[in-house]
């Protein structure tokens, strides 16, 4: 396995082995819980990549699935070592746990595709902008702790100019969330003056979803695909919640957001005409300040 592989990843990669190893013993995550007198919820949370996989744990599934190959067990115990290190995210995970799993994955992803009704999308923001949504959205987290999730989320945007391995990001961005000033008109003027910049990046296309579309298949609200380089990593699926967010793995559940997600793109504006709006939108903000 690859060193550069983030923990996150690796203990996404070493759930879907355990995954398979049970499947192929014919038992249930339930059976595997009462055999080692743990909670259901912890196999299941093992397998998904959501908790951090110790190597005893590794050494009691194997023992139930009757595992024989001693140099398989070694290397997935060898695995399950090298996912409890630390990312450079994980100073963010007392903040929010949940969260911290998302950038384990955005950082190891190839691609993004995402939809945004309410706000720019976070690798897009400008520090500015990002402050202001943050203190706006979190109305009782102190001026420290905003800064700490500002810094967060520009770290997070190295991604979209690394000139050797960069994001390729696909963005539906809802016309409400352009036109709700966040910050001021200052901020609002260079938050889409970055916006035209990134959507002339090769990596990146930005598309904008206008009031005249009417009703379409983001409605229900923000989500995210993210694909990996690895073939045998599974496309997830990102839904952001208030108090928890929720990660879909299923290929039913890939297949039907990835549908919706190219009706989402046909009825947006072009790329083009996306910039166009874009650049007409920062006029008029321009226009109407004091």
């Amino acid at each position: 396995m690859a060193g550069n592989i983030n923990p996150t990843v690796r203990r996404r990669r070493l759930g879907q082995e355990l995954r398979r190893l049970r499947e192929e013993r014919g038992m249930t995550a339930e059976e595997v819980a009462d055999r080692l007198l743990v909670s259901q919820s912890k196999i299941s949370r093992l397998e998904n990549g959501r908790r951090s996989i110790s190597p005893r744990d590794v050494r009691d599934l194997c023992g139930v699935y009757e595992v024989e190959d001693a140099k398989l067990v070694e290397s997935l115990m060898q695995m399950a070592r090298e996912s409890r290190q630390q990312g450079w995210w994980h100073a963010f995970a007392e903040l929010s746990p949940s969260y911290s799993v998302y950038i384990g994955l955005e950082t190891d992803a190839s691609s993004l595709r995402v939809y945004e009704p309410q706000v720019v999308p976070g690798l897009l923001q400008t520090q500015a902008y990002a402050a202001a949504v943050i203190s706006g959205a979190l109305p009782e987290v102190g001026p420290d702790e905003v800064d700490s999730r500002v810094q967060v989320r520009l770290r997070r945007q190295q991604r979209i100019w690394d000139e050797k391995n960069p994001l390729r990001l696909w963005a539906v961005v809802d016309e409400a969330a352009l036109r709700r000033a966040v910050g001021g008109t200052r901020t609002m003027v260079e938050q889409l003056h970055r916006l035209v910049e990134c959507s002339a990046l090769p990596h990146v296309t930005l598309q904008v979803m206008p009031f005249s579309a009417g009703a379409h298949p983001g409605v229900n609200g923000q989500y995210a695909i993210l694909e990996f380089p690895e073939a045998t990593d599974s496309t997830v699926i990102y839904l952001e919640g208030g108090t928890s967010d929720l990660y879909l793995e299923k290929p039913h559940d890939v297949q039907y957001y990835s549908v919706m997600y190219e009706h989402l793109r046909a009825q947006a504006l072009s790329p083009e005409a996306s910039r166009r709006f874009m650049a007409a939108l920062m006029e008029e903000y321009r226009s109407s300040a004091p």
